[in-house]
């Protein structure tokens, strides 16, 4: 595990379009590459558990995407998941990375969605090897966003986002993990101050228009799950008011070709936070790593 300070200062910068992109990479140069992609409204960070475990076996890379994180977050910005797929094609480019497995978590599933349509599109620039998915809405009928979503998302959104108390994007974030598993106040805090790092209660709502993107993309990132050629792995934690249960259910329905799933009970959104060793063991083992 890692101090957020420890996280930011082992940490290195790529320019992207004129910005500046945080990033974390660790492990041996040899082994095969894994992407680490965050959601909102966190950072790379979330992976901190886990980091040192998945890096000795894999060499690891994660960056805080476009407006999050200690990432640029300029208000000029268009924040769409089109823009955010860009930069990671950009990021693996500049690691020279042509061959990947991917590790997503919320956001992070939706825009592993799109280098998915890439792929099928033939415009990808780098193969995926395998796919594992912590919890995260891939259908917009399942997704079940928690209030200040909903008030980030509306026509007041800028202004609630700008103002938003500290102690009520903390109660936000808290209500989405499990009831046994709850963050501690030390990790709250370093919730809110990624969420703060450069300005980023500005940008708020411009972040959150990925919710409007699925609706209308609906068909061109769903598609690709259902005829997924990659190795699969879903992890999700069932006490997930936001994209628990409900969505595995959904899940099940929309891609039946896809077994490899698995519920874990009483974990929230956040599996690899609540729950590290059990999401590191079944990684791993879908990975074909043989563990104590």
């Amino acid at each position: 595990m890692y101090s957020l300070g420890e996280w930011k200062n082992s940490g290195e910068f790529f320019d992207h379009e004129g910005f500046p992109i945080f990033y974390r990479q660790s492990g041996d140069k040899n082994t095969q590459v894994l992407l680490c992609l965050h959601g909102f409204p966190t950072a790379s960070f979330d992976y901190h558990k886990i980091w040192d475990e998945l890096a000795a076996h894999f060499r690891v890379f994660a960056a805080d995407m476009m407006g999050y994180g200690f990432s640029a977050k300029p208000y000029e910005f268009d924040y769409t998941t089109f823009a955010q797929a860009d930069l990671i094609e950009a990021f693996l480019r500049h690691v020279k990375a042509d061959r990947i497995h991917i590790l997503s978590h919320d956001y992070g599933n939706t825009i592993t969605q799109e280098l998915l349509a890439r792929r099928v599109e033939g415009k990808l620039g780098f193969e995926i090897e395998s796919i594992c998915f912590l919890n995260g809405a891939l259908f917009p009928e399942t997704h079940r966003p928690i209030l200040a979503q909903k008030l980030l998302i509306g026509p007041l959104g800028k202004y609630f986002g700008r103002f938003i108390p500290d102690s009520r994007f903390a109660a936000g974030l808290a209500s989405v993990f499990g009831p046994d598993t709850q963050p501690t106040a030390g990790e709250l805090n370093d919730f809110l101050t990624l969420f703060k790092h450069n300005d980023g209660k500005l940008i708020a709502h411009k972040l959150i228009r990925y919710m409007t993107e699925r609706q209308k993309f609906r068909e061109r990132w769903v598609k690709p799950l259902q005829h997924l050629t990659q190795p699969f792995l879903f992890i999700n934690g069932s006490a997930d008011p936001v994209s628990g249960k409900h969505l595995v259910d959904r899940f099940r329905e929309v891609v039946p070709t896809q077994k490899n799933v698995v519920e874990v009970p009483g974990i929230g959104h956040f599996p690899h936070l609540e729950c590290p060793d059990e999401v590191l063991g079944h990684f791993l083992r879908f990975q074909g790593v043989q563990i104590g």
